[in-house]
């Protein structure tokens, strides 16, 4: 359960948490609908990859013919998707230097929350050719009638006083808030044509155990105290049970994506 909070005193510690167990989150976090990478690859060939964690959008990329390089703060992450193949530089997008590198495509996977939109932006259109497409994206959730509200019941049993648990998986509208402020961005920092929204809806079958699994990589999970996270993870996985053992999450991976100008 990913969290849309933009609390800045806890910011930092939230995003240096996935790196903290990198293999975990590599293991478990889902891919990107291959409709997405195959228009995103269509833009051209180099693609750089901002926040590409461990690099599980960029192996995809790769898997389509492209050329990839990923831009990752978290040492540790990079480190595991150097070991994949994938090339990273360890920093920021905004202080990270092109070096007079252009690209067909900047792309970020559930990291452009993590950016600065306007000098994100700004730094992407610098690293961009002519008519190249920056495009930041997130997976939002569908989950099975019930089964979603259950899983955030146990959050909020765990942080009753917590305004970050009393809601539900977020879904598409919720994400879309998030592409409203990198398309806001864009526009604010120049240099691209009109952003757009894109969706692709998708799903994944998860057993209790997979999903349990992943539930730790979670950004919100990171926030709970610790003795809490194990009765959370009992919780989800007795609703799980109760739904049959496993269930099917309905995606919506929610794009911003604009062209640069020519």
């Amino acid at each position: 359960m990913p969290t849309l909070s933009n609390e800045p005193h806890r910011a930092r510690d939230v995003a240096e948490s996935f790196g903290a167990d990198a293999d975990r989150y590599d293991r478990t976090r889902p891919s990107y609908p291959d409709a997405l990478v195959a228009r995103l690859a269509a833009a051209g060939p180099d693609v750089l990859d901002v926040g590409c964690g461990t690099g599980i959008a960029a192996r995809q990329f790769q898997a389509a013919g492209c050329r990839v390089l990923g831009v990752e703060p978290d040492a540790r992450m990079a480190e595991l998707a150097e070991r994949a193949g994938v090339p990273v530089e360890v920093s920021t997008i905004e202080d990270w230097d092109p070096a007079g590198r252009t690209f067909d495509a900047v792309v970020a996977g559930q990291a452009w929350h993590w950016v600065d939109p306007v000098a994100g932006a700004a730094k992407a259109a610098r690293a961009l050719r002519p008519g190249g497409r920056l495009a930041v994206f997130w997976h939002s959730f569908r989950p099975p009638s019930g089964l979603g509200d259950a899983m955030a019941a146990a959050y909020r049993r765990a942080r009753p006083d917590s305004p970050l648990f009393q809601r539900p998986l977020p879904g598409p509208e919720a994400y879309s808030l998030m592409c409203d402020k990198a398309s806001d961005g864009m526009r604010e920092a120049g240099g691209f044509g009109e952003p757009e929204e894109w969706r692709f809806p998708w799903e994944r079958h998860y057993t209790r155990d997979e999903w349990l699994e992943q539930v730790p990589t979670f950004g919100l999970h990171s926030r709970v105290p610790a003795d809490k996270q194990q009765q959370i993870l009992a919780d989800i996985g007795a609703a799980i049970d109760a739904a049959g053992g496993a269930f099917t999450m309905g995606y919506t991976t929610v794009v911003a994506t604009a062209l640069r100008d020519s």
